[in-house]
């Protein structure tokens, strides 16, 4: 079976990889075009780019599908097209192209957390479980009909980047069964309920910000669902406060939320919310390296009573 693949992240590679080792045949990559990442704005090739290049896949990174996209994946005659975080829409005219149609990976237990940023948006309303699900891809934004399904809890202790990681893996072996099942003609296809769809939008920088009028675990959520990228902060007087793990801790009665309640190397930098306190435990100032807040107290005293929002480091 001959299956041209699209992708782009870290997430689409585990599923690339568990193609170039079964049976079937990727004749084609596609990826979204080299762009400059980083401080000193280096243009780089995705994930996805290098791995194909290294097992010698040709390459075909489009601008927009429907432009430039159509002419060089007809010309692979695909019998089935994977997509797993590609970045784009495909044109009806691109779905048509493979006759066993085009088969998505998405992170997430559909018809729930539509959108590009599943995996955060599981950690941010604070659900049990996570998945990934493999689906046919129709014109629609991951409305296309289910094949399978499989989960994983949100353990208490995960980020964004260690549960994409561990979807990314069952995302590979979801979607080899899936062709598998497909060519043997057993495997199951379920229209979603669009009664129990949501939509969530893509992750902005700005939504990382730590809003301690929110309770407690509503900021931990926060803190977890955007580490590695944005990275949650809170906001200084002179620029912000990177704030990569985070633990609840006890409160002070009546306190403002966003009142320093301590802040010394023993008990740790411990800031009040809404419903009681969260210790900032890994912080990263402006213009510092990332470190444990105890460690970083010791040589930047914080006062306490006062507001995050007026502290100045």
């Amino acid at each position: 079976m001959r299956v041209v693949f699209m992708g782009t992240p870290d997430f689409s590679v585990p599923t690339l990889q568990a193609l170039i080792d079964s049976p079937y045949e990727v004749v084609g990559v596609f990826t979204q075009p080299d762009r400059p990442k980083g401080r000193g704005g280096k243009v780089q090739m995705s994930p996805v780019k290098e791995l194909a290049l290294k097992h010698q896949i040709p390459v075909i990174q489009p601008t927009k599908m429907r432009l430039d996209g159509l002419e060089p994946l007809r010309a692979l005659k695909p019998d089935v097209c994977v997509t797993a975080a590609f970045g784009q829409i495909l044109p009806q005219a691109a779905l048509d192209i493979p006759p066993m149609g085009t088969v998505n990976v998405h992170a997430s237990l559909l018809p729930r957390h539509r959108g590009a940023a599943p995996i955060q948006w599981a950690i941010l309303c604070g659900d049990e479980l996570a998945g990934v699900t493999t689906m046919y891809t129709d014109r629609g934004v991951d409305t296309g009909d289910m094949l399978l399904r499989a989960q994983t809890p949100i353990l208490p202790q995960d980020t964004a980047g260690t549960l994409t990681e561990r979807l990314a893996a069952m995302g590979a072996e979801l979607l080899i069964e899936t062709l598998r099942r497909l060519e043997a003609g057993t495997c199951p296809r379920e229209k979603q309920d669009e009664a129990l769809a949501t939509y969530d939008p893509k992750i902005e920088k700005e939504m990382g910000l730590l809003v301690f009028q929110e309770d407690t675990q509503v900021c931990l959520n926060r803190v977890r669902a955007m580490s590695p990228w944005p990275c949650a902060y809170a906001q200084l007087g002179e620029g912000v406060l990177k704030v990569w793990r985070a633990q609840s801790a006890q409160g002070a009665g009546n306190a403002v939320p966003g009142t320093v309640l301590r802040a010394d190397r023993k008990q740790g930098l411990i800031v009040a919310t809404s419903d009681g306190a969260i210790e900032l435990c890994e912080i990263q100032a402006p213009n510092a390296k990332r470190m444990d807040a105890r460690a970083f107290l010791l040589g930047h005293p914080i006062e306490e009573g006062k507001l995050l929002s007026e502290v100045r480091i």
